[in-house]
């Protein structure tokens, strides 16, 4: 890590169970209300902010706009002039914003960035949110014969654990429920409201129909319309803000660690490379690796939480051995054992996840990073995790092709 440490200040998520376009609104509003929204929680003023990142990936399909930078001028005057930039690598073009603001304070080019990440996808038919999201994917090489390119990517991820060391359908479907239930907590969930009965979760086709081979509706992410913004600070900016507003420094969170990796973008390819090893994603292994020896932590054991990237439940499954929670191919014994709940030695998802809270696809990463923030200060509310400090993000893009993670404490 840099010797420059960064600071989250705080931020804002909206309601992820709203729908823009049947409140007549659109993509510009969104981003307008995270904006204010992250000023509001944080009482920081418009011109106090130096820079701006915003984390989408494909709002130029789903609403013909690009070039998102440019609404921070329309948000508050004060921003007229905000340098700003966007990112994009599918599911974790949330991450790459956070990473280039990041970048800029322990560059010394600036010293407090809005960081907000954005999708709006409930604006179109599902079929046609589906075709929107095969640019994640090598488009024309990829699950070209099938309109549902993602929830047949993860089927042949599935395919391949259970090839390799087998999976229950039981401890897949038990993740889901997991994460509505937590989602039923979280008053920003897509699903709080939702019912299940106990067919929900079994292989009943009416309850539960079949998307794509074993995947099937309530072992899926929920497209969402969405936002989430954070403030990133740096040392200086952090302490004078402390101070401004009668805190304790101490317990303002910072980044401790983070992670990057990439792999090649066909699947297929990812597997070919790691048919020899333990490990169906060795980058991912590495990842993990790189984060903790950056936080200057020896193992996924010293810290207290994790916002991981569900989505579709073998995602969260796949985190298990290979955050080193378990070793390869016993992943099943985290989830048997109930560490994975509130109270158990490693909750994970408390938000609800991509499963329960939803998935808007550019502002994932923004919003894993917030709810870190909430937990790292006790103010997650009724998902609050019990004396949490250091809390860890995975956030994925295509078939685990750009990933990333932070560690987040105090």
């Amino acid at each position: 890590m840099s010797a420059s440490r960064v600071y989250i200040l705080g931020g804002y998520q909206s309601d992820f169970a709203r729908n823009v376009q049947r409140e007549g609104r659109g993509i510009f509003e969104l981003f307008s209300e995270a904006v204010e929204g992250a000023l509001a929680s944080t009482q920081l003023d418009a011109g106090e902010v130096a820079v701006g990142h915003v984390g989408n990936f494909v709002a130029p399909l789903f609403t013909g706009q690009a070039h998102l930078g440019g609404f921070f001028g329309h948000v508050d005057k004060a921003m007229a002039n905000l340098p700003a930039s966007s990112h994009e690598a599918a599911c974790a073009s949330g991450s790459m914003a956070l990473f280039g603001a990041m970048a800029d304070i322990e560059a010394g080019r600036y010293d407090l960035a809005c960081v907000l990440g954005i999708e709006v996808m409930r604006n179109v038919p599902g079929v046609e949110a589906a075709e929107n999201l095969r640019g994640a994917a090598w488009a024309d090489k990829e699950w070209s014969d099938t309109p549902y390119v993602w929830p047949c990517a993860f089927d042949n991820l599935l395919s391949e654990y259970t090839r390799r060391y087998g999976v229950e359908q039981s401890h897949l479907a038990a993740i889901s429920q997991k994460n509505f239930r937590n989602a039923s907590c979280n008053p920003n969930a897509q699903s709080r409201k939702w019912a299940f009965s106990d067919d929900s979760f079994s292989e009943h086709d009416q309850a539960n129909p079949v998307v794509s081979g074993r995947i099937r509706r309530n072992d899926c992410g929920q497209i969402t319309d969405g936002a989430a913004a954070v403030f990133l600070a740096s040392e200086s900016k952090a302490r004078d803000y402390a101070k401004k507003r009668g805190l304790n420094f101490a317990d303002i969170p910072y980044i401790k660690g983070w992670g990057h990796v990439n792999a090649p973008m066909a699947l297929q390819e990812k597997l070919r490379i790691s048919a020899a090893e333990n490990y169906i994603f060795p980058h991912v292994r590495q990842l993990f690796e790189q984060t903790f020896e950056r936080a200057g932590m020896s193992s996924v054991h010293d810290i207290d939480g994790m916002e991981v990237h569900d989505c579709f439940n073998i995602t969260e499954y796949m985190v298990l051995d290979h955050s080193g929670l378990y070793a390869p191919g016993e992943a099943w014994k985290a989830i048997e054992s109930g560490e994975l709940e509130l109270g158990g030695k490693l909750p994970i998802n408390m938000s609800g996840g991509l499963i329960g809270l939803g998935h808007p696809v550019g502002a994932t990463g923004v919003r894993m990073a917030l709810d870190c923030f909430k937990q790292s200060t006790a103010s997650a509310g009724s998902y609050q995790i019990d004396g949490a400090n250091n809390m860890m993000t995975f956030n994925l893009g295509g078939s685990a092709t750009t990933c990333a993670s932070l560690i987040i404490g105090r």
